[in-house]
């Protein structure tokens, strides 16, 4: 994975501030959006997942919902993308178009968002709809929910642009729906927490996580599963009653509720022991590159998140590659 360093992040605000200088010396004019990603390297990704997603030509052009005609874009680099497994453009094929459009959507707000507005607590909608809020780490570093805001401001002819660390992800359903969507495959090409979401079901516990919550949930894949032991859909759904009880007492010690609920990553009390949804505890690593490990009781290897801060309406998941046994 390509971690973004201080020196790099200065490289990446030079670079837009150059891009834009430049193509306003020769048309007298700042570079839109759009041109910002085209014409800076570290934002390839970003380019390329604008053309497939749809939305290039929109940012390229001004904003008709706005006064000013302005947008405000936070903007992930390459190494947001890579995060996610996406390294080049043919990488972006294994995201369902709909789904790549509404995440694109997710970083862009109507109307002008400068970087002084950018305080802790304060939320901002998005054109998708659902909001985004701002977190400030005790050593002063800004986020917009998990993604670390590199810089702010560059100026665009239409807007203005923030490089962002990671790649925001809103589902717009609860903390179910949003399994159940992986699961089906409306996220991925490839189905994903197939063994999850089946161990919700069998465990009767999809009206629980239904619920306003707020919860946070560390949502194991599938490997994880079958790593532990859970091997496929069929030896959870031929579980005997006191193997389901068991099961649910597991999943249980995945779930963060109360004031541990609706936490992204910059949130989590890290370094500490938390205590679960189901009377557990949780041993929480040291925040680190914008992701912290998790370790349960039983497990000798901490889990990593895989895809961290997933914004869902009844809060947050983190995507995880262990089963958290209590």
């Amino acid at each position: 994975m390509k971690i973004i360093t201080p020196f790099k992040t200065s490289v990446v605000i030079l670079g837009l501030a150059l891009a834009g200088s430049g193509c306003a010396k020769n048309k007298d004019i700042d570079p839109s959006i759009t041109n910002i990603a085209v014409t800076n390297p570290d934002f390839q990704l970003l380019e390329d997942a604008a053309i497939r997603g749809g939305v290039a030509i929109t940012l390229g052009n001004k904003n008709p919902n706005d006064a000013q005609g302005n947008y405000t874009v936070f903007a992930p680099t390459n190494s947001a993308f890579n995060r996610l497994g996406i390294r080049e453009a043919v990488d972006l094929t294994a995201l369902q178009p709909g789904f790549l459009t509404n995440t694109l959507l997710y970083h862009v707000y109507s109307g002008s968002l400068a970087g002084s507005s950018l305080t802790a607590g304060n939320t901002s909608s998005s054109l998708l709809g659902p909001t985004r809020r701002i977190i400030t780490r005790a050593d002063g570093s800004k986020y917009v929910n998990g993604s670390k805001i590199l810089g702010t401001d560059v100026k665009a002819a239409n807007g203005l642009v923030h490089p962002i660390d990671k790649v925001l992800i809103a589902t717009g359903g609860n903390v179910v729906q949003s399994a159940v969507a992986l699961q089906s495959a409306q996220v991925f090409t490839k189905p994903e927490l197939t063994l999850l979401v089946a161990a919700v079901l069998k465990c009767k516990l999809e009206g629980l996580l239904s619920q306003p919550g707020p919860y946070t949930v560390f949502a194991p894949t599938d490997q994880a599963f079958r790593d532990a032991g859970i091997a496929s859909v069929d030896a959870i759904n031929n579980m005997t009653p006191a193997q389901v009880t068991a099961l649910t007492g597991i999943l249980a010690n995945h779930v963060l509720a109360g004031n541990l609920g609706n936490k992204f990553t910059p949130e989590l009390p890290d370094g500490t022991s938390v205590t679960t949804f189901g009377g557990g505890s949780l041993q929480l690593g040291a925040f680190s590159n914008g992701v912290l490990t998790v370790k349960s009781k039983s497990i000798s290897t901490p889990a990593n998140m895989g895809i961290p801060d997933v914004q869902c309406t009844n809060g947050v998941v983190h995507v995880i590659d262990r089963v958290l046994l209590p």
